[in-house]
């Protein structure tokens, strides 16, 4: 076990470029399942939860190699479907995938109820309606989800709720079923058009990947391809954020600033100054931020994966600010943690209102993923001169890689220890 130290003070300036997807990668490697011959995927970031996938699937008996830091090589012409209900599965939220890609490539499925971070309960209950639609057989067994269809058929699938999970899931099922899929009320997320854009280089026939309606025509059969994923949005904005934050300047890379929108909008809102380049984004901060609400929603509106992180950020604004997550309303976590740090935060419903205060260093504890970006960016604002330490840094390895060495290479001073 590792705790990460930080010590506040030091404003981020240089250049950073980011890492593919996380959102994105935790989708396309299961995507690659579907294929009856080898994947390449390229910009594969290094993050413990890429590790775990594919260990997951080489329980499947697909092979999996890295033959380069940042590609991963999915052959699975000789998958077998063998029963996943434990291991593996319950470490990583995204195993859930794993259902719809097994099901259209082998025709069942029994995998373990997912796991990940426990900000809330997140039901698959749309997943299942979609699987239904298609006309499998789900059964819950001792905490375990069976699926099995002789022959996936098309159908139109309205989701009752906008839910990435299952539009992609819903996608991965419905690429080799017989006839015509739509998903109406779908998600719209840039990772959604990422895995639609793998399944179509593999074969697959899905257009409106992006909008809120996607048709999927079904093949008899996918084949490998080369595929680079998408730069990661949420690690991304939060550099963005740690920039502004610790009233630095930073030029963050490799990004696509269309996917940035909403966080951007917000930034200049407060103060910072934000100049948009083709495929990279400065961000110089200020020395006074305003006041500002901000309201976590659907894509393209602002990011819950954002939410924590801002809240740190709004630390920093004079006034009194609001951040509500109408998205997952327990996801607050960071709160307590950032309270012990001297931030003045209250909490009513699904809405945090904070006012403006300097961050003291503290002992706390990262409860999830983006809790975990919260406190090191809360950390790097401290003005006490002293050092947070953060446990719980197994989240923050989900899905920022090599965080401590680019916050290295900014300026900041951070470092990991035992605990």
């Amino acid at each position: 076990m590792e705790k990460l130290m930080v010590a506040g003070g030091n404003p981020l300036k240089g250049r950073i470029k980011i890492s593919g997807a996380k959102n994105s990668a935790i989708a396309l490697i299961p995507a690659s399942i579907l294929s009856q011959s080898e994947v390449i995927l390229d910009n594969m970031p290094t993050l413990s939860d890429v590790n775990i996938y594919a260990e997951i699937l080489q329980e499947l008996n697909v092979q999996v190699n890295q033959k380069k830091k940042d590609q991963l090589v999915v052959n699975a012409s000789n998958i077998r479907a063998v029963p996943l209900p434990n291991g593996n599965v319950r470490k990583l939220r995204a195993s859930y995938y794993l259902m719809g890609a097994l099901l259209g490539r082998c025709g069942e499925a029994v995998i373990g109820l997912p796991g990940g971070c426990n900000f809330e309960p997140r039901p698959i209950d749309q997943h299942l309606k979609g699987f239904q639609a298609l006309g499998a057989e789900v059964e819950t067994v001792n905490g375990s989800i069976h699926l099995k269809a002789k022959q996936l058929r098309g159908a139109r699938i309205y989701l009752d709720v906008v839910s990435v999970g299952a539009t992609i899931n819903i996608m991965l099922a419905a690429a080799l079923a017989e006839g015509t899929t739509i998903i109406e009320n779908a998600a719209k997320e840039p990772e959604i058009i990422d895995v639609a854009t793998l399944l179509n280089s593999m074969g697959a026939k899905i257009k409106g990947a992006g909008t809120e309606m996607i048709r999927i025509q079904g093949v008899k059969e996918l084949n490998g391809c080369r595929h680079s994923i998408i730069p990661d949005r949420i690690q991304a904005g939060t550099y963005m954020i740690a920039a502004a934050a610790t009233k630095g300047d930073v030029v963050v890379d490799q990004i696509i600033p269309k996917h940035m929108e909403a966080l951007t909008a917000k930034l200049i809102e407060m103060g910072v100054h934000v100049k948009e380049m083709d495929e990279s984004i400065h961000i110089v901060g200020n020395e006074h931020y305003d006041h500002v609400d901000v309201k976590a929603l659907v894509y393209p509106g602002f990011a819950t994966d954002l939410q924590s992180p801002m809240t740190s950020l709004l630390t920093q604004a004079n006034g009194v600010s609001t951040i509500s997550d109408y998205i997952y309303s327990s996801r607050f976590k960071h709160i307590p943690e950032l309270m012990r740090m001297g931030a003045k935060v209250k909490l009513e419903g699904r809405t945090a209102i904070i006012e403006g205060s300097a961050l003291q260093s503290a002992k706390v504890k990262a409860t999830d993923l983006r809790a975990g970006a919260a406190l090191v960016i809360a950390g790097l604002t401290t003005v006490d001169g002293g050092i947070t330490e953060i446990t719980g840094v197994e989240f923050i390895d989900r899905g920022y890689d090599f965080l401590v060495d680019h916050l290295t290479m900014l300026g900041a001073e951070v470092w990991r220890e035992k605990v």
